[in-house]
């Protein structure tokens, strides 16, 4: 629980800075240049943790993860430069559905109070989004951000599965994967997207904060139940509305303040079951 609580904090973290890079630079710059970051965070985790090594499961499961990750990263960043990131951020973590129902599917047996707790948690991340939905918000975004949700679900779901063999390699895959699609796309653009040498710190924090929620989420799948690590880490959204208003002075309603206080309602129902 501690660690995929800790995913939760370097995911939200790792989004608000790309969301802000991605308001001045392009979103698939942004993603592309800050995943050769995390594939040199991750490698750097696996060698130190002597832990480098490939089999099936990790590369079947990484590249996929990979693929559908970086799919997933583009529609969000994409969402965060365009549209509101406390509305935006909650939106994308609705993708939890996925990994817990198939985490339910495959064998979990959460307490009573656990499944409560998933699905308080589960409504307090969606009212953290605010009721300005339905108050002229541009829909792209929204949009985006819907199908980044599901494109996250089903990847986390992957990492999860390659976790049981290794956390670590896993993501290490998964970020050759995505670096290689990036690079791939960047020649075909031939275009950085504006980014400048100025950017490379930010850059280096996003890619290294994301690679290590990875391995965080990852590791947890390996220790609890999928359907309870994934809601824990899912609450990502309250750091980054969180951040977005202390930083960017992005305004609150009442409904966000609400909406945090019953995810955290949830996770302690989750912990105490």
């Amino acid at each position: 629980m501690i660690l995929a609580l800790l995913s939760s904090v370097a995911w939200g973290t790792a989004d608000f800075l790309g969301g802000t890079l991605s308001r001045k630079r392009k979103p698939f710059a942004v993603l592309g240049a800050s995943q050769i970051f995390g594939l040199v965070g991750a490698s750097f985790m696996a060698l130190l943790f002597h832990d480098w090594g490939f089999d099936r499961v990790v590369v079947v499961n990484g590249i996929i993860a990979g693929v559908i990750g970086l799919a997933g990263l583009t529609l969000f960043y994409a969402a965060l430069a365009s549209g509101q990131m406390g509305i935006v951020s909650p939106i994308a973590s609705i993708g939890v559905v996925v990994p817990v129902f198939m985490g339910l599917a495959h064998g979990d047996n959460p307490s009573m109070l656990q499944l409560v707790g998933i699905a308080i948690a589960i409504v307090g991340v969606v009212f953290a989004s605010g009721p300005e939905l339905g108050g002229g918000a541009d829909p792209k975004p929204v949009v985006y951000a819907f199908l980044s949700a599901l494109a996250f679900g089903t990847c986390t779901y992957f990492m999860a599965v390659g976790g049981q063999s290794s956390p670590t390699m896993t993501i290490v895959v998964m970020r050759i994967t995505q670096v290689l699609i990036a690079v791939i796309g960047l020649l075909i653009l031939r275009d950085l997207g504006g980014l400048v040498k100025s950017d490379l710190p930010m850059l280096a924090s996003i890619g290294v904060l994301d690679a290590s929620a990875n391995i965080l989420f990852a590791a947890s799948s390996t220790l609890g139940m999928l359907a309870l690590v994934s809601v824990l880490s899912s609450l990502f959204p309250v750091v980054t509305v969180l951040l977005a208003w202390f930083i960017h002075k992005e305004r609150l309603i009442r409904i966000q303040y609400i909406g945090i206080a019953i995810a955290a309602i949830g996770v302690c129902a989750i912990s105490a079951g």
